[in-house]
């Protein structure tokens, strides 16, 4: 991955969807800037053993997570497999990534961040996803503060894993 992308820091005076979203956008940049520079086998290495999280791992992942909350939950749309994982193989997207096509799997990330924010594009913050997640209703407001949540923790561990691949620290 050779893109740049400078993260935008949110508002601090702005409504509560222009802040929401802004926070979420400023951790999306967060993780590609945590993977920018780095060759496919360093997005690659498991870092902290015995863990198999990679910084590729979390870019697979988070774009499960884009997928699931924004096309599932808020579009009601039904998939019978993830990008990366099935029912055979559920953590499909922190596994197989040994061999994986890394330009591929950032296209795919990057492909579900504009799908979500299609989906949520103009979209009243209490409006009702059309899935139900474990028999509840779930909003907008809360799949985007979620968001914000899911990728502040990767985030993190992207921080750890950057740093023993490297020693680049930094927010």
């Amino acid at each position: 991955m050779t893109e740049t992308n400078p993260r935008v820091d949110p508002p601090m005076a702005a409504d509560e969807a222009a802040t929401l979203t802004a926070f979420l956008d400023f951790h999306r940049s967060t993780l590609a800037v945590k993977c920018e520079g780095l060759s496919d086998d360093q997005l690659r290495l498991r870092s902290v053993p015995p863990s198999g999280l990679s910084l590729l791992g979390l870019v697979r992942h988070m774009a499960e997570v884009e997928r699931y909350w924004f096309q599932e939950i808020l579009l009601g749309k039904q998939f019978t497999a993830g990008h990366y994982w099935s029912e055979a193989d559920p953590d499909g997207d922190f596994d197989n990534v040994g061999t994986a096509d890394v330009a591929a799997d950032f296209a795919t990330w990057r492909a579900e961040i504009a799908a979500a924010r299609r989906a949520a594009d103009g979209l009243p913050l209490d409006t009702v996803g059309k899935r139900l997640r474990h028999g509840r209703e779930v909003t907008l407001r809360w799949i985007l503060a979620h968001m914000v949540e899911e990728y502040a923790r990767h985030n993190g561990h992207a921080d750890l894993l950057r740093e023993s691949v490297d020693g680049e620290t930094g927010e």
